[in-house]
């Protein structure tokens, strides 16, 4: 049972007094029911359990054999599906949209829809254009969900591009654009007028099939910021791995000369940057500066980054040098140089810039409330904060009822689809799930305040 209360609105300005740190330890938990929060701590246990995450996807298997579609997957739904995911249908996701945003939350709509290489039905063009009409569908969500609650502004989604864009043909741009060193061959400019003219971009380095799936993809992209646009919807593009972002930011900042200029009300196409990579202060100071120097506003969803293991393993397996910072301490070193950067570039250029403080990690979240504050930057501003849907709801909550722009991620879809996805991203994400210790204990110590005290 969802215990409810009225909707924080955010300050217009930081307070004129001296600033107060928030306080993470849980006090915010008296909004949610006894059931979500029992039902949460057991879900991030089980998830920080190695080989569960490990052997997710053929436990899942397993139990399908064992107890049938059915129960297995009512079990999934009252767990993990229950826990990280907002539902199948509109009605559903309506639902829990409206149970955060009575505490204060808002959503952030994920489609959980990626390329698997080794499946040839998911590289053909029928899926990415079945994949295609599932984000514009979701564009409509996002706006219908702002409309329902009544909110002015914009909503914000997450948009992959290899879900509209193969993983090969971005392995080929990123192999291209190494080797042209910036030839105009490749330039944004270029990518941006076939997208906005639909004439046929024909590339010297791919053949004939690549050209053409390059060319749908970009006609996939532009229709989908197009739609964005006109439902006043902002994409948050996700990073992916190391071998195929500079094909993304190529793609990214395409999008970006269309839609990101002032006069549309830009940026309305963010991307994501990961600070667990060596050069990421360097490329966001510079896209930044480069987007402000052409008159482009500039949007950036900062995160520490998911993909560690794999990115090591791939680098080891070339025998080329790790691209990934050495340990967590670095890359939160590197995190809070982003974030200071950022910061800095949305106070001395306001409404251009905008920031998504996308982190679970307590200290990078307070760092950035009081840097707001010092920096005069509003919270009602171009600056919001960002978790997962079903963890570090210690933090989203105390943010919300400070008044802060918080969002959750929420993926949505049928249970065959969904699973498997979190399986992966829970795979990407173990150091996440492994340091939710400290949310664990929190929950625990409000389930047995509220057991203790009677409360139910």
């Amino acid at each position: 049972m969802l215990w409810t209360c009225p909707v924080l609105h955010c300050h217009s300005r930081p307070s004129s007094g001296g600033w107060q740190p928030l306080r993470f330890d849980g006090g915010a938990f008296y909004r949610k029911g006894t059931g979500e929060l029992a039902r949460a701590l057991l879900v991030l246990r089980l998830c920080a359990w190695p080989p569960l995450v490990t052997h997710g996807l053929a436990l899942q298997a397993w139990s399908q054999r064992l107890l049938g579609s059915r129960l297995s997957g009512a079990l999934l739904r009252a767990s993990i599906y229950g826990q990280f995911v907002a539902g199948e249908t509109a009605e559903e996701v309506r639902g829990c949209v409206q149970r955060l945003q009575a505490l204060g939350l808002r959503p952030l709509l994920a489609v959980p829809t990626e390329e698997e290489p080794d499946s040839a039905a998911k590289t053909s063009e029928t899926w990415y254009e079945e994949n295609l009409s599932t984000m514009l569908h979701c564009v409509d969500l996002s706006r219908a969900l702002l409309d329902t609650a009544g909110q002015a502004g914009n909503g914000l989604m997450q948009l992959k591009v290899t879900a509209l864009s193969s993983t090969r043909l971005c392995k080929e741009l990123t192999a291209c654009i190494q080797k042209s060193g910036g030839s105009s061959e490749l330039s944004p400019e270029r990518l941006a007028e076939a997208m906005d003219s639909g004439q046929s971009l024909q590339l010297p380095y791919l053949n004939a099939e690549q050209n053409q799936h390059l060319q749908a993809s970009l006609r996939r992209l532009h229709q989908v910021a197009q739609h964005a646009r006109a439902q006043h919807v902002r994409l948050l593009v996700d990073a992916e791995y190391t071998f195929i972002n500079p094909a993304l930011s190529l793609l990214v900042a395409a999008l970006a000369i269309r839609w990101n200029s002032p006069g549309e009300g830009g940026p309305w196409v963010w991307n994501t940057y990961q600070a667990y990579l060596k050069d990421t202060h360097e490329r966001l100071e510079r896209d930044a500066e480069a987007a402000l120097k052409v008159g482009l506003a500039f949007g950036v969803k900062l995160v520490r980054g998911a993909y560690l293991d794999k990115e090591r393993s791939v680098s080891q397996l070339q025998g080329t040098e790790e691209p990934t910072q050495p340990d967590y301490e670095a890359t939160s070193r590197s995190y809070s140089r982003c974030l200071e950067l950022m910061l800095r570039f949305v106070s001395h250029h306001g409404s251009l810039c905008h920031l998504m403080v996308a982190s679970h990690n307590e200290e990078s979240v307070r760092r950035a409330t009081k840097r707001m504050w010092e920096l005069g930057i509003p919270l009602d501003g171009p600056v919001c904060f960002g978790q997962l849907l079903g963890m570090c709801d210690h933090v989203s909550l105390a943010l919300g009822q400070a008044g802060y722009a918080v969002y959750k991620s929420i993926p949505y879809g049928c249970l065959e689809e969904v699973i498997p996805y979190l399986i992966r991203r829970a795979q990407e994400n173990r150091s996440v799930l492994q340091g939710a210790r400290r949310e664990q204990a929190l929950l625990s110590q409000e389930l047995r305040r509220r057991l203790l005290g009677g409360e139910s």
